[in-house]
């Protein structure tokens, strides 16, 4: 399991985020890319990046299930359970949108992508900055995902505010999506 990192080495990439840059950072599968959720320069400065379709839309990945309360708000109880007792973990899951979701975070869905992170450097990097950032495989469309520094630094290079130093998770392959209404996998 990689290694949690000081705070202090991640202050420039904590700066990074505050000011709308995106960062690159490894993950529990794959080096993703992350910024803040509520930036939207940051955001179109990502998709631009990736050349990703807006309507797709991204994850929200927290260090903490508090740290994603805002987007759970209005969620009926009951199904709060399947999210506790699968976080923090390789799972992802689609909740209905309550309002609080930037429109790029969102996509062209009424569901939100959220995920508690178990990866050290994620989860310091989500506590550091103060809540949750959005996750996506280090790529640009239709390539395969970076799956090391020097690729990820190779494919964006000065379009990153920020490389987290770290290990990827070592997990086979990236998380699990379900959607928490119908209980359906989206992605394996």
């Amino acid at each position: 399991m990689p290694k949690t990192p000081d705070v202090a080495d991640l202050a420039p990439a904590v700066s990074a985020l505050r000011e709308g840059h995106v960062i690159a950072c490894p993950t529990e599968a794959v080096w993703g890319l992350s910024c803040d959720p509520d930036n939207d320069e940051a955001l179109t400065h990502l998709m631009r990046m990736k050349a990703r379709d807006p309507a797709k839309g991204v994850i929200l990945v927290a260090g903490s299930i508090t740290q994603l309360q805002p987007w759970l708000a209005g969620l009926p109880l009951e199904l709060h359970a399947p999210l506790v007792s699968s976080w923090p973990g390789p799972n992802t899951w689609l909740v209905p949108d309550n309002g609080r979701s930037h429109a790029l975070v969102r996509g062209a869905h009424s569901r939100v992508a959220l995920r508690v992170t178990d990866h050290p450097v994620v989860r310091a990097l989500c506590e550091a900055f103060g809540g949750p950032l959005v996750s996506t495989s280090a790529n640009r469309a239709g390539e395969p995902s970076a799956m090391s520094r020097d690729e990820v630094s190779a494919i964006f290079g000065s379009e990153l505010g920020a490389v987290v130093a770290g290990e990827l998770g070592g997990d086979p392959r990236p998380s699990t999506i379900r959607d928490v209404v119908s209980g359906q996998v989206l992605r394996q």
